[in-house]
């Protein structure tokens, strides 16, 4: 693939000085290529490898390419690869976090960002769509899961059986919108790009407002209270608050709608644990979100104690100490080894666990973890809402064991974050 690059960026831009390949799960390379005297810093933008994504790769330089026409501040397309697929756009400068910066510093830049939403959602969508941007929303993943499931999910089915049983009213909004939003960089005052615009679509302008919450806990953009009387203020529209929880609840899907398939069957150059960490802190959100929509208490059940060690436990340990250092191949690799150390300490018990509560709901105890997803499927998808008080708990317990064995405890992969609250 870097070479089919490398040849493509000096066919149609110059000289090549650098190209090399972000250690990251998806292919994304840098390049510095040579023209006109002067050294273009760029990106290349590849294909996902374990999933195709809801929008193709050519919808997210399009509605990048629209953007950019029409001042908005993402970074400039210089051009489409065939093979591999992939666009060239610029190599934006800035931090993408606020490692560093003050509270007025990280204040400022958010009210910069919350100008170029309310700037975004104030264009006409008409000259988009003519183009060929799409609408889309949690539908879009849920006609990709659909089309890909491999196994029982009987938590995805529960979440979308909710959302079919509340539907959300937009009231008309509609602009475009990055949606997977609070992704940036900027230069301590001011946002230097809108980056990553893979799901950038069609849609309801809250969906803009509600998607950061959860990288929230991550990056930390300040109080959303905050935030949102300033996007009123720049915008001239009222922030509905229920729409937004609705719609942070609809996101909080996405992942395990998208790598559903990925999990149960990983393809070559998957980064398995990432996207197992991704998934697993997301359905927490979501369960956590449907506590708050039903007025449900949770509480983390006790995790049992590490079972006498078997026969497999010195050459795992032995294969974690080898993977500890190096490289993000090795580190990737790493995580899975320490997940299953994990599992090898208290996974059968948390398996037993969970049957335990089966037998509860079902009035009788599946034999095993797959018979036991595929007979909670099959009540939820037939309860139609009926039980929601009584599963929103039962599944939380669930979710909240397969959070803690990703590896040690205590340990980055098993911290589950907490949202803020934004009344």
């Amino acid at each position: 693939m870097e070479s089919l690059i490398r040849t493509w960026l000096e066919q149609n831009l110059g000289p090549v000085e650098r190209l090399e390949r972000q250690a990251r799960w998806r292919p994304v390379w840098f390049a510095d290529v040579v023209r006109d005297g002067r050294t273009l810093e760029l990106c290349v933008r590849g294909d996902r490898t374990d999933y195709p994504g809801v929008f193709p790769l050519e919808h997210e330089m399009l509605v990048q390419s629209l953007m950019h026409e029409r001042g908005v501040p993402v970074a400039g397309v210089h051009g489409w690869i065939d093979e591999p697929r992939a666009f060239v756009i610029d190599r934006v400068p800035g931090q993408p976090d606020f490692a560093g910066c003050t509270e007025a510093q990280r204040d400022a830049v958010m009210d910069d960002y919350l100008r170029i939403l309310a700037e975004l959602h104030a264009l006409d969508v008409a000259p988009f769509e003519a183009a060929g941007v799409r609408r889309g929303g949690v539908a879009a993943y849920e006609r990709w899961y659909r089309a890909s499931k491999k196994r029982p999910d009987p938590f995805m089915e529960f979440c979308l059986g909710w959302l079919r049983r509340h539907p959300l009213d937009a009231r008309g909004r509609e602009s475009v919108v990055v949606w997977d939003s609070g992704q940036f960089h900027h230069d301590g005052q001011r946002v230097t790009a809108v980056l990553d615009l893979e799901l950038a679509h069609i849609g309801d302008p809250l969906m803009d407002l509600a998607a950061f919450r959860m990288r929230d806990t991550i990056i930390g953009y300040g109080d959303f209270r905050r935030m949102y009387a300033k996007y009123e203020e720049l915008s001239g529209r009222p922030v509905d608050a229920e729409a937004v929880a609705h719609h942070h609840f609809a996101f909080t899907l996405t992942n395990q709608l998208a790598f559903h398939a990925a999990l149960a069957d990983p393809p070559p150059g998957s980064d398995y644990m990432t996207n197992l960490q991704w998934c697993n802190e997301t359905n927490l959100f979501a369960v956590e979100a449907l506590a708050d929509f039903l007025g449900v208490p949770l509480e983390a059940p006790e995790l049992p104690a590490a079972a006498e060690p078997s026969a497999a436990a010195v050459p795992t340990r032995h294969l974690v100490e080898s993977l500890r250092s190096g490289d993000y191949e090795l580190r990737r690799l790493f995580r899975l080894a320490r997940h299953l150390q994990r599992f090898d300490e208290i996974g059968r018990a948390c398996v037993e666990a969970d049957l335990d509560d089966l037998a509860v709901l079902l009035g009788r105890r599946p034999r095993t973890w797959q018979e036991g997803d595929a007979a909670l499927e099959e009540f939820v998808v037939a309860d139609d809402g009926a039980h929601d008080k009584d599963l929103v708990p039962l599944f939380h317990r669930r979710l909240w064991r397969a959070h803690q064995l990703m590896g040690p405890a205590g340990s980055a992969m098993t911290t589950h974050h907490r949202l803020q609250d934004v009344g």
